[in-house]
């Protein structure tokens, strides 16, 4: 009998704040999904012998567009705008973002770990229930193996397969009002496989230490969510050897329906500036 309460509770009273909080956690994680920014300078990333390494801290000031499909009759279909600034006021810890890529002559790795928890306070009429929490931890992994293709004094192109990993565990908590105090817990995960590409080319001399580099991947292909992609251009500059700094704009596309008979999928389009700096060892 409570369960069936907490539901109705779920569609009228706490829908439109538990959608906000699972938009905001989205546009977190897929902004903390970083492909394709490392290394930045043609040159510098020649590869006569030896192993280099390359880890790149970076943020993603992105807004997000969603179509969210639901299962309540009321709103099956939600459709949401949220800026950047609302994404991040909904992080409840610290959360952990970087990629690391590994070379060795024409072969790399480009990996990729995501931690990001988020949460929010939720409001009810006092009567049954007396206010609650709601919270989501995102969790990611990506590697893609990399092969370069084309590799010139002032350019380089890489080619690469490999697979991203998603999951997603909500928690919902009721505090005691005429009820007692409910939860829910739900989780999901899934793998989608990639396929992505990277340019560079270092801009003419009178440029100094300048350069542009395009990345692009899809995935998904059915296999994990239906479409995953995204698409980054950034402008590039190296002070020193070691140092690199990229600012851009990226754009990723992410359309997911849950399975094993659930009516819930996310259709999101994120867009915004990037800004990244990528340490080389």
């Amino acid at each position: 009998m409570a369960n069936r309460r907490l539901g109705h509770f779920l569609d009228y009273g706490a829908c439109g704040q538990t959608r906000n909080l699972v938009l905001s956690a989205l546009g977190v994680a897929l902004a903390a999904i970083g492909a394709g920014l490392q290394p930045a300078r043609a040159q510098d990333s020649a590869t006569p012998g030896g192993m280099q390494i390359f880890v790149t801290p970076y943020l993603w000031l992105s807004g997000i567009d969603t179509t969210i499909k639901t299962p309540l009759p009321r709103a099956p279909e939600v459709n949401a705008n949220v800026s950047a600034i609302d994404l991040l006021s909904h992080l409840s810890a610290v959360p952990f973002m970087g990629s690391i890529e590994i070379r060795n002559g024409p072969f790399g790795l480009l990996g990729d770990a995501l931690h990001v928890p988020v949460g929010t306070g939720l409001k009810t009429r006092d009567i049954a229930y007396s206010g609650g929490n709601a919270a989501l931890i995102t969790d990611s992994g990506t590697a893609l193996l990399l092969y370069r293709a084309l590799e010139a004094p002032n350019q380089f192109a890489d080619l690469g397969v490999g697979f991203r990993a998603w999951g997603f565990s909500a928690n919902l908590t009721l505090n005691p009002g005429a009820l007692p105090g409910a939860g829910v817990n739900r989780s999901a995960s899934w793998v989608d496989p990639l396929i992505g590409g990277r340019y560079h080319i270092d801009l003419p001399t009178e440029w100094g230490l300048f350069g542009l580099t395009a990345y692009g991947d899809v995935g998904g292909f059915g296999v994990g969510a239906h479409s995953d992609w995204q698409l980054i251009g950034t402008v590039d500059y190296t002070p020193n050897p070691w140092l690199n700094l990229h600012l851009g704009y990226r754009s990723l596309n992410f359309d997911y329906t849950a399975s094993g008979g659930f009516d819930l999928g996310f259709n999101t389009h994120m867009k915004g500036p990037i800004l990244a700096a990528t340490f080389r060892f």
